[in-house]
């Protein structure tokens, strides 16, 4: 049998260089930074990607969208505020190609606070489908590219944030419609800082030409309402001028647009009514021969009827009086009083052409004409003007132009207290940095348990690694040294003590093997068992071994074998250790890191996918690192159990040839055939 072949067994080196060399490649592709090819422009240093999700797995808008303002909310969970520019003056918004910017403008930036709105314009956001849009910031030498005039498409008349405070609304379009009157803030409203009405109190919105409405013109209203309480006619919007009017107001909870022309009033039907004390979005929608009005996003009621020109001012929170003129009738003429020594012209009644006899009678000439009362001259009638709104308001847009379905659908998404439906934030993405991509959000959302249990992991993976560093290279060094010293044992014929005197000189063959070499340290052992058996013996003569004393000397051997098996598997109970333990570690810091999540959760009360994904995600690093000592190691167990397992049978194989060998030799008495040999010579 081949020495090389029969004592050369385990595993394929190429196999396991091979496999090392993957979970290698695997571990450097996990730390590596996550960066898209591109990169709009190198000097911003981090930047993220915004999903605007109009599919039905998003806000399921099935209508024309078109050009739309988004409204991007930005807090502590989806933004990095410490590293922006305080002012927020270096954030700037590209498409989906990453290549054309965005125009966009902050309403509200406070970095101490953590909060943000800014609204983006979507130039072109299709019904059904997902679109993407990149968020750059990290700038420290940016200067702000905040453009509100810009933001909005040019139909855009009226625009108003109600962001001021103590200072009339100021109008973001790039028409400058500015309102008339400062009104009440409304602090804590749905987007930053709202309007409060009283329902005494109005604000005036100018009369410019910008805000003119042509007969069977088209027009867009929105603005988001809270009301106070349930009220009868209360006006939200009112712009009447003549018999001609525009109202849009709350009837017992029930929105309503009421239009006037001509003398005609038409309201809207009454639909569904909407408890007081919460945001709602209302829009109206007007086309030639159509006004439609909506309800968070969706139709409410319509009018068949347009809009009939306007050109007065408009008033947010109150209503002015409905006049209507009556026709003309002439008061009667009296008769001027007779002069002295004159007399009085005839009067007539006016009742003589109903046949009344006195009517034409004619006064004595030298009597006064008795002056009759005129009856008072027709007037036009007025009716009351109906009562403001009580409660907020926010974010009120006027369009002219009729805007589709899906856009009304898309601002009532994005602006409601729900945007996550429409818009999605992905991790933050660096240009320099091994921090970066979904590894550095998960590094940064760690919690201090967690990072406690992963420092403890770390420890045993350490010591995981240094075992299989060392037992390999232990292992491979017995192989080969084993391997050296075989043919030399085997080469031995009657003498089988004659190894034992090789000194400490020789090559480096040789001190390998007496270094290395398990089955030199077992010959040994045997080869020592025969010099002290053979001392007793005549020269010249090989001592006679019974079967007591080769029993004796197997023995040992096997003592020596398991000697040398307890060696092999030294330290090997680290590798079991991080194989079961790792996980159960990791498991356990997720588990606390969970708990802390919802627990800080319940006492911010701010439920929402953006503030839990960062703390679950975190608490999940520590399994993930359990995971990370564990699988390397059982790997890393089974590989060096198998060369455990080799290395044992090639000791157990020589232990059996050992015995056999002495067993031929030295079971019946001969002639040394060395010593017959010097005696011959």
């Amino acid at each position: 049998m081949s020495t090389k072949r029969a004592f050369n067994p385990g595993p394929n080196r190429f196999a396991v260089r091979t496999l090392w060399a993957c979970l290698a490649t695997l571990f450097v592709m996990a730390f590596l930074p996550t960066s898209a090819q591109a990169w709009w422009n190198e000097e911003w240093s981090l930047r993220k990607k915004i999903m605007v999700d109009a599919s039905p797995t998003g806000a399921g808008i099935t209508d024309t969208i078109g050009a739309v303002p988004v409204l991007v909310r930005l807090h502590v969970g989806n933004f990095r505020f410490g590293q922006a520019k305080q002012d927020g003056s270096d954030l700037r918004f590209v498409s989906g190609d990453d290549k054309t910017p965005l125009k966009y403008h902050i309403e509200k930036y406070d970095a101490l606070l953590g909060e943000a709105l800014v609204w983006v314009s979507m130039p072109d956001l299709h019904a059904g489908s997902k679109a993407d849009i990149w968020l750059y910031y990290g700038n420290q030498k940016a200067t702000s590219a905040s453009d509100p005039k810009a933001t909005y498409t040019s139909d855009t008349a009226l625009v108003y944030h109600f962001g001021e405070r103590g200072t009339p609304a100021q109008d973001a379009s790039v028409w400058a419609n500015h309102a008339q009157g400062a009104g009440q803030p409304a602090d804590g409203s749905l987007i930053g800082t709202g309007l409060r009405l009283d329902g005494v109190t109005s604000v005036t919105i100018p009369a410019t030409q910008s805000l003119e409405i042509a007969q069977d013109g088209a027009l867009t209203w929105t603005a988001w309402i809270k009301p106070a309480s349930l009220q009868r006619n209360a006006v939200i919007y009112s712009r009447r001028e003549g018999s001609n009017g525009l109202v849009i107001g709350m009837d017992d909870g029930m929105p309503f647009v009421e239009i006037s022309a001509s003398g005609a009033t038409h309201r809207s039907s009454a639909g569904a009514p909407v408890a007081p004390g919460g945001w709602h979005h209302l829009a109206v929608v007007a086309t030639p021969g159509l006004v439609t009005l909506y309800l968070d996003g969706n139709a409410y009621a319509s009018i068949s009827g347009t809009i009939p020109a306007l050109k007065a001012t408009a008033l947010l929170g109150g209503d002015t009086a409905v006049v209507t003129a009556a026709p003309a009738n002439p008061a009667p003429v009296a008769a001027a009083p007779a002069s002295e020594g004159q007399a009085a012209a005839p009067t007539t009644e006016p009742g003589a052409a109903a046949g009344n006899p006195s009517a034409g009678a004619v006064q004595d000439p030298g009597v006064q004409a008795t002056p009759q009362p005129a009856p008072a001259a027709p007037v036009a009638t007025t009716a009351a003007a109906m009562p403001g709104f009580v409660g907020d308001i926010d974010e009120l847009m006027l369009i002219k132009a009729a805007r589709p379905a899906g856009f009304i659908k898309a601002l009532a998404v994005s602006q409601g207290t729900d945007p996550t439906k429409l818009i999605a934030f992905s991790p933050d993405e660096e240009t320099a940095s091994w921090l970066s991509g979904y590894f550095g959000v998960l590094i940064r959302a760690v919690t201090v348990d967690g990072w406690v249990v992963i420092g403890i992991l770390l420890v045993m993976a350490v010591a995981s690694w240094m075992v299989m560093v060392e037992k390999s290279g232990y292992l491979s060094r017995q192989r080969k040294a084993n391997a050296e010293f075989l043919p030399r044992f085997r080469s031995l014929d009657s003498d089988l003590t004659a190894l034992l005197a090789d000194g400490a000189s020789g090559d480096k063959a040789q001190q390998r093997i007496r270094r290395d070499a398990s089955m030199l340290r077992l010959y040994r052992i045997g080869a020592e068992e025969l010099r002290k058996r053979s001392s007793g013996t005549q020269p010249g003569r090989i001592p006679v071994l019974n079967a007591e004393a080769i029993a004796s000397i197997r023995a040992a051997l096997e003592a020596g074998l398991v000697r040398e098996i307890q060696m092999l598997n030294r330290m090997m109970v680290i590798l079991t250790i991080s194989i079961s333990g790792g996980p159960f570690l990791g498991l356990l810091g997720t588990v606390i890191g969970v708990m802390i999540t919802f627990a800080a959760i319940a006492m911010s009360g701010d439920v929402n996918i953006n503030a839990i994904a960062p703390g679950v995600a975190g608490a999940l690093m520590a399994t993930v690192a359990g995971l990370a000592v564990a699988i390397p190691a059982l790997f890393a167990y089974n590989y060096l159990t198998l060369g455990i397992r080799d290395r044992t049978t090639e000791m157990q194989v020589f232990v059996e040839e050992f015995v056999t060998k002495m067993a031929e030799a030295f079971s019946r008495e001969r002639p040394d055939p060395l010593q017959h040999r010097i005696a011959a010579e």
